[in-house]
């Protein structure tokens, strides 16, 4: 008996327990939506080239690259006033329907440009920041410390290292002046450890020279703006970006818009979501109909239905005529045909029918030019006939005062001189 028990018992408990396992774990067994959107390699390809940032600076790119769309018109309107930096340039654009974050890049004009040149790389940052934010924010951890273990990330007059263990903070040297930094990522963090996926690279900006005892670091001009300039920054411990200040005059929710040949003052209300201090929140409305393309992401920000619509709109599209409206434009063949119909129903045959083939068939409306072909031989062969009998009919009568003696040299009129 127990030898029974065991042969036809214990496969089924074992049975069990696999569907059990796979009922509560789907993510072992192979779930599309289990696996990262971007792997570690493409991750540090990515953030090589910005890690090194200031914290809130970095915190404020990242949130830009959400909002691709934005980091372009930003980069054309930097463009198209060259010059303009700091916060001249950002109060410049108060009248933008910008993201903060958006707009806080014109005060740095050569990292829009970056961001413009290579929009692929910054799509791929936006996807990869909203998709795997914690697993970003531990990217860039790590290779600040491998910048700091080569010997190349240090405090110094345009910036300022605080190594606390695990984690790294970069702010800048002056509250009210930032230095943007270049460097070589091939240099700075020493050997690279993945060779199929070398970092992002771009040319030193115009004005940027190394200075001696900075291995890999370019520098060029400050740029000055005001005390608490910066919105952003980073919770390291919690692995999210923050709003640290919602009071900047860039950040608030009103755009005043001056119509100075009218001297009149406009306010627009722009909302923020991010209305208050707290984790940072994407905001779905500056997409601008942009395609999220990672999936688990758009189930997030983007409903069924409403992306495409938004990319059709921002594409130049006119909108999709409303229910009723395609109705009217359905009837429109069948009123065009009875148009067609009443202009031919007084067309008819010589011999007094009409015509073979109903106006109301497609073949008559798409080639209106058959019938009268049709009926070209019928209708001239009587003109010639009766166009004659007229010519020689108008000698002998002199209804329209043209005498027979008009023609006294015509030969029609020996053969009644013979008779």
């Amino acid at each position: 008996m127990r030898t029974l028990v065991e042969r036809y018992a214990l496969p089924r408990l074992l049975a069990l327990l696999f569907s059990a396992l796979v009922a509560l774990q789907p993510a072992a067994f192979g779930q599309d939506y289990a696996k990262p959107a971007f792997a570690q390699q493409e991750l540090d390809q990515m953030l090589a080239p910005i890690a090194l940032y200031p914290d809130p600076l970095l915190s404020q790119i990242l949130m830009a690259s959400t909002y691709p769309l934005e980091v372009v018109e930003a980069a054309r309107w930097s463009q198209a006033h060259r010059g303009l930096h700091g916060d001249q340039a950002v109060r410049a654009v108060a009248d933008k329907d910008w993201d903060p974050s958006v707009k806080s890049l014109v005060a740095f004009p050569q990292i829009l440009a970056m961001m413009d040149q290579k929009l692929e790389w910054t799509e791929r940052l936006g996807d990869a920041f909203l998709a795997q934010e914690p697993q970003v924010m531990d990217t860039v951890q790590s290779l600040r410390q491998r910048a700091y273990a080569a010997g190349n990330l240090r405090s110094n007059d345009r910036v300022r290292v605080d190594s606390q263990g695990r984690v790294i903070v970069i702010e800048p040297a002056s509250p009210q002046v930032v230095y943007v930094p270049y460097y070589d990522p091939l240099v700075v963090y020493g050997p690279w450890w993945w060779p199929a996926y070398p970092p992002v690279y771009w040319a030193p900006w115009p004005g940027y020279y190394v200075r001696p005892g900075y291995a890999g670091f370019a520098w060029g001009s400050g740029i000055g703006v005001s005390v608490g300039f910066f919105f952003g920054a980073f919770d390291w411990h919690q692995h999210h970006a923050r709003v640290v200040h919602v009071n900047n005059y860039y950040y608030n929710n009103r755009t005043v818009i001056v119509n100075r040949e009218i001297n009149v003052t406009n306010t627009r209300v722009t909302r923020n979501v991010n209305v208050a201090p707290g984790a940072w929140r994407h905001d779905p409305a500056h997409r601008r109909g942009a395609p999220y393309r990672v999936a688990a992401v758009r189930e997030k920000f983007a409903p069924t239905g409403t992306a495409a619509d938004a990319r059709r709109d921002f594409r130049g599209h006119e909108p999709a005529p409303a229910p009723a409206a395609r109705s009217r434009q359905e009837k429109r063949p069948e009123v065009r045909g009875a148009d067609a119909q009443a202009r031919m129903r007084g067309n008819q045959a010589p011999d007094g029918g009409r015509q073979s083939a109903p106006p109301s068939q497609p073949a008559v409306e798409r080639q209106p030019r058959a019938p009268p072909q049709a009926k070209a031989p019928a209708s001239r062969q009587p003109v010639p006939q009766t166009s004659a009998n007229a010519r020689v009919q108008r000698p002998s009568g002199n209804d329209r005062g043209s005498p027979p003696s008009a023609k006294p040299h015509d030969d029609g009129d020996k053969p009644d001189k013979k008779k």
